[in-house]
């Protein structure tokens, strides 16, 4: 089944917000995305209709196994291109911004370029700031 970027970003959200706060509920995933509460309920239905999601008698949304597995997925890419637009000198806040769109269309083969080239960038970093407590 395809699944589309809005339903990637709010799989994406919860696994943030569950491990950001634990319990996590359609209001929360409402102010982090800054969405209607009406768009998130419609979603949240989708999302539990198609096995991605779970919701608890007190409204707790907690991710499904096929749910986890696109969640991390995505989450790991946010957190790959973010670090590495960071390392490039972009700032934090636009890294975190850029990396929300290009997370879902980049290729696995673009993304395993950029994680080999961030694990170079890291490791000269590290050798340079070991030179400079050497000196």
């Amino acid at each position: 089944m395809t699944i589309h970027q809005s339903a990637e970003d709010y799989l994406e959200t919860i696994l943030m917000l569950t491990e950001r706060q634990g319990k996590v509920r359609s209001i929360d995933v409402v102010n982090e995305l800054g969405f209607t509460k009406a768009s998130v309920s419609i979603a949240m239905k989708k999302l539990r209709e198609n096995g991605y999601i779970a919701v608890d008698g007190e409204g707790n949304l907690s991710l499904l196994p096929p749910g986890q597995e696109i969640a991390e997925r995505i989450y790991g890419r946010h957190r790959l291109l973010t670090h590495f637009f960071i390392q490039l000198g972009v700032d934090e806040k636009t890294a975190a911004a850029d990396a929300c769109k290009a997370e879902h269309i980049l290729s696995e083969v673009t993304l395993e370029k950029i994680r080999e080239r961030a694990l170079l960038t890291d490791a000269e970093n590290s050798c340079k700031d070991a030179d400079k407590t050497d000196n």
